[in-house]
Parts: structure tokens; sequence; C-alpha cells
């Protein structure tokens, strides 16, 4: 059996879906859009297995955005692949008038139905009662009291949804009027519709529906031009009338206790989180203790991981037969990966605290303050939405888009989303900050790695904030743009939740960058090890030499070969070619070869120096790639290579440049061209570029 939870945003319908599937559960999107589909398996108290589908929140089925819109096309289209057999549409009970629109709506549809009503605990607090065996009496469904965030009653759910096959098929309640019967019959008619509501809604809004063919549209057309319908007059004269319903069900079915009128906890808390400056410094201590605590709180973890990759290294080396598969697979894979996975419990803690903010409600008022700082440089509201969730990553940010109207408003988010620094930079800043940043404490708990780190995310929302004002005014526009959101009231994180979310971002992180590490540190280890065969031979005779090998230790010969080798492979030559070009920025050619594989992902620049140190070797065969990088020295000049100048410019490159082939990709699809994605890359490039030689010709 096919469930589909509905609902409208902040109703906890999430959250449900959580507890209902547990860790059986995946994420995707619908066929042919960038909407996120969350779908997975829940087992009823009958052993019975059902399959739960996680519809995107709305608030009606007239559709004012493309999340809205798959809502409908699923609810309304028996033929859609997601179409369920059984949908729970769940309400947040202490806003029932609000959400039972969207109830009310869906039950005329005439799919079977189970009304949750959730948030049961706040409704006892606010002296909320709701008899809801007469609301189940009045609608001719299944009412369940729930609380999803303190798991109460969900095995109650759970039989109902068992039940729900033999339950009664409620009644319509909202009537066709007689203006729209003779379209309603007709396209019930020639669309086999068998359901009067649903053709109403294809009606509505057949221009949108990406499942009709041309000659379907044209017929629509005909029918509506034919009939003289106006969809905007009747979806208003629709609404008033469910309202109207929907006030008769609460007279008979809520009670609530009066109360003096009086500022809300939620309303004093926001007095201060949203006041225009202690709002702005709240935030950036919250923002402060995260990345502090990303530095902290890692650093046993990652001490545990490094050790492991080093004994698997060690235990590689001893048992596996000397040779090339031996040396591909722990110079090449197991380096380039044991280099970018020991920084997942960073990873880890971002996304923890990402997800407790979003769950205690604090989220969107970031969105609400930075909504003021937007308009300021000419952005709507709804582009801070996207701007924010570019802390974990662009792709689904750039995909969130889609839900801005303003065409203008639209582009330039997409463009300047990039410039937040996501997830993917998050293992470079650290790696970099560990070498050339002391720990020494600030005050208190911060220290100095802490402030750097927060200051490169800084760095990379004044950049985006900047290039969005001056598009602003370079591309033309004349539409208007405006901001509507719903503030949720504050709550306690729920940590099961908290754990989910942090589990599935870690994991989507280590197989996903873990295919393109694997695919890239074969190939570069591939290019490290060879060369051009006479470059190779003359090496070798070299090294062959009786005066070498008498003035030299065996090890010295070996580490001295190793390096000359890879000068000379065929990756060596690429980034010798390159080096002239990124000299001034003070990189090496071994960075200039990171620099080019981490245009996959940005977290490949960490992978390819330990397979590019692991290939040339080191004094140390048990030192991790920080401590090798640490100690790295220019063969020439005998300096550090990783000097304060050049590690800050290089955590600079990276802030802005544009070192994501997913990034690209979306942004080709979301545009429909390659203009806009090349404008992209090369504004990002060379703004990568100057910033970079700026910060290190004044450090050097």
């Amino acid at each position: 059996m096919k469930v589909a939870l509905v609902g409208n945003p902040n109703t906890g319908k999430s959250s449900l879906f959580n507890i209902l599937t547990g860790l059986n559960q995946k994420i995707g999107n619908f066929p042919g859009v960038t909407v996120d589909k969350k779908s997975g398996f829940c087992k009823l108290a009958d052993n019975q297995v059902v399959s739960i589908i996680d519809l995107p929140g709305c608030y009606s089925l007239y559709p004012k955005t493309q999340d809205e819109a798959i809502v409908s096309d699923i609810l309304s289209d028996k033929k859609n692949e997601f179409h369920p057999d059984l949908v729970i549409v769940v309400v947040d009970v202490t806003n029932l008038k609000r959400n039972l629109l969207l109830y009310s709506q869906v039950a005329d549809l005439g799919i079977p139905l189970i009304l949750a009503l959730n948030m049961n605990d706040l409704a006892e607090k606010e002296q909320i009662a709701v008899d809801a065996d007469k609301l189940s009496e009045l609608l001719g469904v299944q009412v369940i009291k729930i609380s999803a965030r303190n798991n109460e009653h969900i095995e109650d759910l759970k039989k109902a949804i068992s039940n729900a096959p033999s339950f009664a098929i409620h009644s319509s309640a909202y009537s066709i009027p007689q203006s729209s019967q003779n379209l309603v019959d007709k396209i019930s008619h020639e669309f086999d519709y068998d359901n009067e509501y649903a053709s109403l809604l294809l009606a509505h809004q057949y221009s949108a529906a990406k499942h009709l063919s041309k000659n379907e549209t044209d017929k629509l057309d005909s029918f509506i031009e034919e009939q003289q319908f106006h969809s905007a007059d009747q979806q208003v004269e629709e609404t008033i009338w469910r309202y109207t319903y929907i006030d008769k069900l609460i007279k008979e079915c809520v009670q609530i206790a009066p109360k003096p009128i009086e500022p809300s906890l939620t309303d004093k808390i926001d007095d201060v989180l949203t006041h225009k400056f202690w709002g702005f410094a709240i935030f950036f201590l919250i923002l402060l203790v995260i990345f502090q605590s990303v530095f902290s709180w890692a650093e046993y973890p990652m001490a545990l991981i490094e050790n492991l990759f080093s004994w698997i290294d060690e235990v590689g080396h001893q048992y596996l037969p000397a040779g090339v598969f031996a040396d591909l697979l722990l110079n090449g894979i197991l380096a380039g990966l044991g280099g970018v996975i020991v920084f997942v419990p960073q990873i880890a803690i971002l996304f923890a605290f990402i997800a407790i903010l979003e769950d205690t409600g604090y989220m969107a008022r970031i969105t609400f303050l930075m909504d003021k700082l937007m308009r300021k440089v000419g952005l709507s509201g709804k582009s801070v939405v996207p701007m924010i969730g570019g802390l974990a990553c662009a792709v689904p940010s750039i995909m969130a888009t889609r839900n801005i109207e303003n065409w203008k408003d639209r582009i330039i988010t997409i463009m300047v989303t990039p410039l937040i620094s996501c997830a993917a930079r998050l293992p470079v800043y650290i790696l970099l900050i560990s070498l050339v940043v002391p720990d020494d404490k600030v005050w208190g708990f911060f220290d100095l790695r802490g402030l750097t780190l927060l200051a490169l995310y800084i760095l990379g929302t004044v950049g985006a904030v900047f290039v969005a004002w001056i598009m602003k005014r370079l591309i033309k526009g004349k539409e208007a743009s405006y901001f509507i959101m719903e503030l949720p009231i504050y709550r306690k994180p729920r940590w099961k939740n908290v754990f989910l979310t942090m589990f599935d971002k870690v994991m989507t992180f280590i197989f996903e960058v873990g295919k393109i590490i694997i695919a890239i540190s074969i190939v570069l280890w591939v290019a490290a090890s060879y060369g051009p065969p006479s470059r190779m031979d003359s090496i070798t005779a070299k090294y062959e030499s009786p005066e070498l090998i008498d003035s030299h230790s065996a090890a010295e010969l070996e580490r001295m070969e190793s390096s000359e080798r890879l000068e000379n492979s065929y990756v060596g030559i690429l980034g010798k070619t390159i080096e002239p070009v990124i000299r001034p920025l003070g990189f090496d050619w071994k960075i200039g070869i990171a620099l080019i594989t981490s245009v996959a992902a940005r977290e490949v620049f960490v992978g390819t120096m330990a397979t590019i140190y692991s290939v040339e070797g080191s004094d140390d065969d048990t030192a991790n790639i920080r401590e090798i990088m640490a100690a790295a020295k220019d063969p020439q000049t005998g300096a550090k290579v990783y000097t304060t100048a050049t590690a800050f410019s290089l955590m600079v490159f990276y802030a802005f440049a544009m070192q994501c082939l997913s990034t690209i990709a979306v942004v080709k699809r979301e545009t429909n061209g390659w203009k806009w994605p090349a404008i992209q890359f090369g504004y990002m490039t060379v703004m990568a570029y100057l910033a970079s030689l700026i910060v290190y010709q004044l450090l050097r």
C-alpha cells in the first residue's frame, strides 16, 4: 500500500515521516523536476509493510510554487506513478482553521484519508480541546491525535493505517458550482476522470501541467473559452465557501479556553533574536560557537580515523606483495580516501548544528534577519533561503530557487549561491588552518582557529552579497519581488531527527565524494607513477650510478628517486606547465594539480594532495597528510611550502572559485543553457585569482 503524507509547512510532517520510516528511507528527486522526494517503508503492527512518501509541504492544491504543483499533480491524477492508496493529512492542531483548508481539498479528491492532529501536546498547554470522535463523525474519516515530536500515539496511527482499506469512504464537502458543471463534465468525459473535483483542479491549472500533451492543452483551452470559465474568481469563491464550512466544524468540535492577551514566549524571544542589533550579534556568536566546536570536538575522532588508515596502510605494506596493484591500492586509492574521510567528524558536527537550528525554529529567524540585508542589495528574502542552504551544499540550494517567481532575482540567486561556503570547502579550510593557525585561546572556549574558520564563511557571504549588488544593476528586469514566510514557534530539538539528518548527510558525503575520490585517485596515481619512457629511463640510470649509491643511504636514494619520478611524470609535467600562472599566488606545481582535479569537487583537493605526497614518499611512512604537508619544503630554497601567506592565499582561492562540476551541471539545467554557467565559472575564477593574488602579496 502506498501512503502519502500531506500537510502545510511546519506541521511536523517530516518528523512523522522520520518516526514511521526510521533509517529505512531514501531521498531523491521526482522525475523531471528538481523537487526533493523522500520515501521509505514502515512496518505496521500486523507485520504489513507499507510504502511512505513525504510530499512537499503546501498550503493549497492551487499551486503557487513547484513544490505545491507536485502535490496537486500526484493527488489529482490517478495515472501518476506516485498516486497514493491512502493519504495521511498532517495538521497542526493549534492552527486547525488554516490547516483544514488543504484537508478539505484533498478530501474532495475521493482518496481514502486519515486526519492526523499533530502537536497535541502543545494544544493541551494552550488549552485547546478537540473532540476527535465528533470530528471523525462529521468528516467520515479516522481522526488520530498524535505528537510526532514526543513520539506519542504513533502506534494508534499505525493501527489506523492498517484499518484504512476497510474504513468507509468519506463524502465530499464541496459541491461543484452550477456554472462550472458543464466544463467539469466535459473534462471528466474527455480525460477519463472519475472525480469531479480532480476535473475542476485540471481546469484551474492545466497550463502548468507537465503530463499533458499540446493537443490536450489546446483542447482544454477551447473548453475554458467555450464555457467562459474564470479561474481566479472561482478560486476565491471556493476558498470563502471552504472557510465557512471549516468555521462550522471548529464551532462544533473545538473548545479554546479564554486567555489574557499577552505576548507569547515565542514573541518575547523574537524581541531579542530578531532585534536589528542584538539579532545579528547573537547570530554571529552562534556561528562562532559552531565553528569553534567543529575544531574542538572533532580532534579525537579525527585522530582515531587517521590512526585507522595508518594501520590499514601498514598492514597493507606488510602483507600485500609489492607491485603495481599494492602501490595503486595503498598509495593511490587508500591515501586519497583517507585524506578526505578524516574530515567526516567536522562535517557531521556542522550538519548536526544546522539540523538543530532548523528544528528549533531559529533558521527561519535567520532568514528573517537576512531579508533586511538582502533588500538593501536589491534582492527579496526568497533569495535568503537558498543562500542559507548553501552552507550545506549549493546543488539543492540552486534547485530551491524554483520557488522564486521573479526571473531576475532567481538568476542572481543562482549566480551567487556557490559563493556561500559549503560543507565541501570545510576539509580544505580545516586542513590549511591546522597547518598555519595556532590553537591559541582568544577568550574562554574560543581560539584563533575557530575565528579564522568563521572569517572564511563571512568572506564568502560578503562576496555573494557584493556580487548580487553588482548583478542587480547589470541584469535588467521589471517584476516586483515579495517575501512571505511563516515563523514557527520555538521548540526543543528532536534529537532523533537531528541524528537522522546528520547521518543522511554524512552518508551522502561519504558515498558521493567517495566515488569521485576513488576515480580521481586511480587516474592521478597512474599519471603520477608513469611518465615519458625516455625521462623515466634516464632517472633509473641516474640512481643506479655507483657515485650516488656510495654517497647516500638506501632510504635517501628511494625518496630522491620517487620525488624526481613524480616531477617527471605526466602529472608532474602538467603541474610544471601551469606553475608560472599560479606561482604569483604562492602555489607550486603540486598545488596546481590539486586545483585542476578539485574542479570535480572541492574536497578532492585534500585527496589529491594525499595521493601526490604518498606517491612521492616521505621520511615518516606513518605520518598523516597534515603532518606531511606541514613538513613539505621547496626543493630549491629549502623554505616551507605551506607558509601563512600560501595557506591563506589558497583558502581565499577556494572561498571564491567554482570548483564543483555538480553545481555547474545543475546551473546549466536550471537556466536551460551554457550561457549562465559559463559566466558564473568565469567571474568566480577571476574573482578567486585576484583575491588570492592580493592576499599572498600582502602576507608574503
